[in-house]
């Protein structure tokens, strides 16, 4: 008994002894938020370490969050427009949200440009995630503390710092001990989140927004390229809407921005291609993710538990629920293969289907939504075959009983 306690006692202070593990080398910089120096840094850190995993999970989420500083910075230069639509704003945060007293006149063309850059940002930071290979990689973070200048002003905004300003003390705490250990399985879920955005990108640079922007612009941004100089003259901020002549340019402007929003060119086909490769994308690595959550045995302050884990969240993830994802997973993969068809709600009902794969491989000439409800544009993608039974009635049901009514989309916006 007394060697047993001898025993305990020595591998006690053996524990001890032992140094604390380091903190991740992207931690410091995310919380400084200095971003650009963080990716400079970790980019030499791998240069001479090439083997070091926890580093590149750290560099591609750095990579991530600056594509939005970037792409925020860029607004900010050329006038967005912030506290002026956004009257109702808390004070405490419009310090966040700062219009450019000296911007930069846009263009469609300096937009696009923006719109490009932040794709290639995002490429870039999924493409270092895509090499973290090291199925034990951790990467802890206290996510309260992580700070973005989301407008390149010097001005940090943390979940933490934002809370404070709101004299929200308990809250603040709260987020800046709020640690996670980001694991393999959230690799996967970082690349599935990139995929997802990336396809967005894609679209929407795939349409000719020029009409659009000439139109609402001015809504927008505070000098702005348009041949309708008269839009530039009138008083743009948004006060009480109601229905009175002062309101009424408002109310035009956002009956026009839906209307030209809901019927545009599709001007580079080819973008649709590549927004489908990141649909795809986002599927394949949402299974991946489970595969890599499924197999943990530990309980490690978890971003997305298994069933077995808690959480920092504390949201119970259940074995049904994680099987019922991953059918839906598996139902949209075979949608985007064009294996499965969406039902098609006119004509002979379970007839015919729309092949969504063909949509965006051979795309029409305008993405015209209204048509697209009404059926009418569906008719070049018409097929017959085995329509998807993610809309049936059973299936809604059994994801209703399954993740508690509306509470799938949260679950479906956390699991990505």
């Amino acid at each position: 008994m007394l060697r047993l306690s001898l025993g305990t006692a020595f591998a006690v202070l053996l524990l001890a002894a032992s140094p604390a593990k380091a903190e991740p080398v992207a931690a410091k910089y995310l919380y400084d938020g200095k971003l650009a120096d963080g990716a400079k840094a970790l980019e030499k850190h791998l240069a001479d370490k090439p083997d070091d995993d926890e580093a590149r999970f750290g560099l591609g989420v750095i990579q991530f969050f600056h594509a939005f500083e970037k792409f925020g910075t860029g607004l900010y230069r050329h006038g967005l427009r912030t506290s002026s639509n956004f009257p109702i704003m808390p004070r405490p945060l419009r310090d966040f949200f700062p219009e450019n007293p000296k911007p930069e006149k846009v263009t469609y063309a300096v937009l696009r440009k923006l719109a490009e850059g932040f794709l290639a940002d995002l490429t870039r930071a999924e493409a270092t995630l895509g090499k973290v290979s090291d199925e034990k990689v951790k990467l802890p973070l206290n996510v309260g503390k992580i700070k973005l200048d989301l407008f390149g002003v010097g001005k940090g905004m943390s979940a933490a710092v934002v809370l404070g300003r709101l004299d929200m003390a308990n809250e603040t705490k709260a987020a800046e001990k709020m640690l996670i250990s980001f694991d393999r399985g959230d690799v996967a879920w970082l690349r599935g989140y990139i995929h997802f955005i990336s396809a967005l990108c894609e679209m929407r640079l795939a349409l000719d927004g020029q009409d659009l922007f000439d139109s609402v612009a001015h809504r927008f941004f505070q000098d702005v390229d348009t041949p309708h100089k008269f839009l530039l003259e009138e008083d743009r901020d948004v006060k009480n809407l109601g229905f009175d002549r002062d309101s009424f340019p408002t109310i035009i402007d956002a009956v026009t921005l839906i209307y030209h929003s809901f019927n545009l060119p599709i001007k580079e086909p080819e973008r649709m291609k590549k927004a489908l490769g990141h649909l795809e994308g986002m599927v394949k690595n949402g299974k991946e993710m489970w595969k890599y959550i499924n197999a943990e045995t530990d309980d490690d302050n978890e971003w997305i538990p298994n069933p077995k884990q808690t959480g920092v969240l504390q949201v119970k993830v259940t074995k049904e629920m994680v099987d019922e994802w991953l059918k839906t997973l598996d139902e949209v993969d075979l949608i985007l293969q064009g294996k499965k068809l969406l039902p098609f709600w006119r004509g002979k009902k379970g007839e015919l289907g729309v092949n969504l794969r063909k949509a965006f491989t051979d795309p029409p000439k305008r993405l015209d939504v209204v048509r697209w409800i009404q059926g009418t544009a569906a008719t070049p993608y018409l097929e017959k075959g085995t329509v998807t039974n993610l809309a049936s009635e059973e299936r809604i049901t059994r994801l209703d009983r399954t993740f508690g009514g509306f509470a799938f989309f949260g679950y479906a916006f956390w699991f990505n």
